[in-house]
């Protein structure tokens, strides 16, 4: 299941028009990395890795949607955020991993 949320998560921002083609590449890469720590993740916390997904996919609708709602992109990005608070301590590369999402997404401006 989080494969599958992450790769569509992929798709999403693949085909967003109102992404550059940098940013792009920066969140796929990104993706990829989440993508192998959340499946670690998964074996021993599955919920969070669930939410954690949820969330990334959440967040990612809201950056490249076509008409942005800022306030409901800075929710989805929070929830992001508050779904790895928890594990800062015991999986310190999946929190790094999801701030620079939420960051990069943020960035966006959209």
């Amino acid at each position: 299941m989080i494969e599958k949320t992450i790769s569509e998560i992929e798709a999403k921002i693949s085909g967003a028009e109102s992404v550059s083609a940098e940013r792009k590449a920066e969140l796929l890469k990104l993706l990829g990395t989440l993508k192998t720590e959340v499946a670690k993740l998964a074996q021993t916390h599955g919920d969070q890795a669930d939410s954690i997904a949820g969330f990334a996919q959440l967040s990612a609708h809201e950056a490249t949607r076509a008409q942005p709602n800022p306030e409901l992109r800075e929710l989805s990005l929070q929830g992001l955020r508050s779904s790895v608070e928890d594990l800062e301590l015991s999986h310190p590369r999946l929190a790094q991993i999801v701030n620079s999402i939420s960051k990069t997404l943020s960035d966006l401006g959209i």
